[in-house]
């Protein structure tokens, strides 16, 4: 599993929101709104620290995960059903 401590509480909302969309569609999510001209957006924050970390690239409307980010969002998964266990 990847470690996900040490994030921000702003970084893992990006998580969860990317893990909402795979749970409720059950397809595999590879990139997320950034902006979406209606007053939702993705804490500048966020993105900077996720990038920093390399699990994401970002261009201003969209946040596309890397590799690397892609893992840690399964992971993220697995830990929001691993908890429904406990």
């Amino acid at each position: 599993m990847t470690d996900m401590s040490g994030f921000s509480d702003e970084a893992l909302a990006v998580f969860a929101f990317a893990a909402y969309h795979q749970l409720t569609s059950g397809q595999m999510v590879k990139s997320v709104v950034q902006q979406d001209g209606s007053g939702h957006k993705a804490s500048d924050k966020a993105v900077e620290e996720l990038q920093s970390r390399g699990f994401v690239e970002a261009d201003g409307e969209a946040i596309h995960f890397t590799a690397s980010g892609e893992k840690a969002l399964q992971s993220f998964i697995s830990g929001i059903r691993g908890g429904l266990n406990t």
